[in-house]
């Protein structure tokens, strides 16, 4: 388990940074970015060959890392929403 946690640490902020330009390079409905934000941590965790580890583990640090990114992403809205 602290594998695939590490493994979702590396990941995530790259899942962030893809899921940020996907957004502004498309029109996507804002309900599906939680979504795509799995579905691109899944397939950015099988892609992660550097991290030497078996390919359900990398699938799932990538779906934990998805959902990381998309709850990171929030916390920094709704926190800058409540300084206004």
């Amino acid at each position: 388990m602290v594998e695939i946690l590490t493994m979702a640490t590396v990941i995530a902020p790259i899942t962030g940074g893809v899921l940020q330009v996907v957004k502004k390079a498309t029109k996507i409905n804002k309900r599906y970015v939680p979504l795509l934000a799995v579905v691109l941590g899944v397939i950015l965790g099988a892609a992660a060959y550097f991290l030497e580890a078996e390919i359900g583990l990398r699938i799932w640090a990538g779906g934990i890392s998805g959902l990381a990114a998309t709850g990171l992403f929030e916390l920094g809205k709704n926190a800058k929403e409540e300084l206004k």
